[in-house]
């Protein structure tokens, strides 16, 4: 689907599968900058603001976020069984790889090198996902009373060491009534 149309085109049950199965394998401790490129940019099924929203959402319910945004896209391309395919390819093949890299840890995680090779992985996760934070910040920084809204979740959250919950629960009504101004 080309992000600037409003029509949703399905997808079939295989290709959301393969599609998340890439996205589920193409990064380790972090695949939410994968599947924004990858829903966002290259296969141009939501726009960026559609992304933001359905991340959004994902964030309030229980669970991995990136296993409640493959269920939210799937549904939406593919029904029930779309989000299926969707949540099974993002998760069978990294665990079996985490499994077997388990395995080997447990054989040669004593080794300096290795210690170091997983310092230098988490290193490399870290910027993967602040670089998506900054793109999906500069989508917000398009309607600036939203900063308001963004710099009181991050005070909340950072100095008074508030839950998401809290956090959502106390920017909520801000975030709506901005939104709800920009609307009209």
């Amino acid at each position: 689907m080309n992000h600037s149309s409003n029509r949703i085109v399905q997808q079939s049950p295989a290709r959301l599968f393969i599609t998340f199965t890439l996205i589920g394998l193409s990064g380790f401790g972090g695949v939410l900058p994968w599947a924004r490129r990858t829903l966002v940019e290259q296969k141009q099924w939501l726009s960026s603001q559609e992304f933001n929203a359905i991340l959004g959402l994902c964030q309030l319910v229980p669970g991995p976020n990136i296993v409640n945004l493959a269920v939210c896209v799937g549904q939406r391309f593919g029904g029930i069984r779309g989000a299926f395919a969707a949540v099974g390819g993002l998760m069978i093949a990294p665990m079996t790889v985490v499994i077997l890299l388990a395995l080997l840890y447990d054989h040669y995680g004593q080794f300096e090198q290795v210690q170091g090779m997983l310092r230098g992985i988490s290193a490399v996760g870290v910027g993967l996902i602040a670089a998506t934070g900054f793109k999906m910040l500069k989508e917000e920084l398009s309607y600036r009373p939203m900063l308001i809204v963004i710099a009181l979740s991050i005070v909340m959250a950072t100095v008074f060491h508030l839950a998401l919950g809290w956090v959502v629960a106390l920017t909520l009504p801000l975030a709506l009534l901005f939104a709800w101004n920009k609307a009209k």
